[in-house]
């Protein structure tokens, strides 16, 4: 199977289900941050030790995936209708509040901001969350123009919610304080 197909060489792709799009568009920018998001979890996998977060984290993996096949795919234009996708997995935000509680039930309580970074591990953890912040930017930005399915920005925001706590555990668990934000 050759890889390249040069279709968008003039600087346009197509979306899942038909169609072309510049690949600065609005969906192509949201979808494309999902998959670098995607790609800085598996990035992070490399580096962690904690097996459980390890197991999550690939559940994740698989969740981008869905998500990302959801936002290639715009509604059918009435000439033919959307094609299938995987559902948005709507059941697994339960699931990563329960990896909240958990983390955060081992956590000190945060006092004040700390700043990103401390083992490689939660720095990567740190890259997710801000690289997941920045996809649930640009897919609110796509949702103020066109339909998407209303369970992935609470996907994202809790995503990011978790890979923060993670990556505090994984400071915590490896014996290094998290680096308190310093004003001065």
């Amino acid at each position: 199977m050759v890889i390249y197909t040069k279709t968008g060489d003039g600087g346009d792709t197509a979306l899942f289900g038909g169609g072309r799009v510049p690949k600065n568009d609005k969906r192509v920018e949201a979808y494309g941050a999902v998959d670098e998001l995607n790609s800085f979890v598996g990035l992070a996998l490399t580096s962690l030790a904690d097996d459980d977060v390890r197991r999550g984290l690939l559940q994740i993996q698989n969740d981008l995936f869905s998500l990302g096949a959801n936002l290639a795919t715009p509604e059918g234009d009435g000439s033919r209708p959307r094609p299938q996708t995987p559902d948005v997995p709507v059941a697994r935000i339960e699931v990563m509040e329960r990896w909240i509680d958990r983390a955060t039930d081992e956590l000190p309580e945060l006092r004040q901001f700390v700043l990103p970074g401390g083992t490689e591990a939660a720095a990567r953890l740190h890259v997710c969350r801000s690289v997941c912040r920045r996809a649930e930017r640009m897919v609110v930005a796509l949702g103020r123009e066109e339909s998407l399915d209303d369970g992935i920005v609470p996907y994202l925001n809790r995503l990011s919610d978790l890979l923060f706590v993670w990556a505090r555990l994984e400071n915590l668990r490896a014996g290094h304080e998290d680096v308190p934000w310093s004003k001065e």
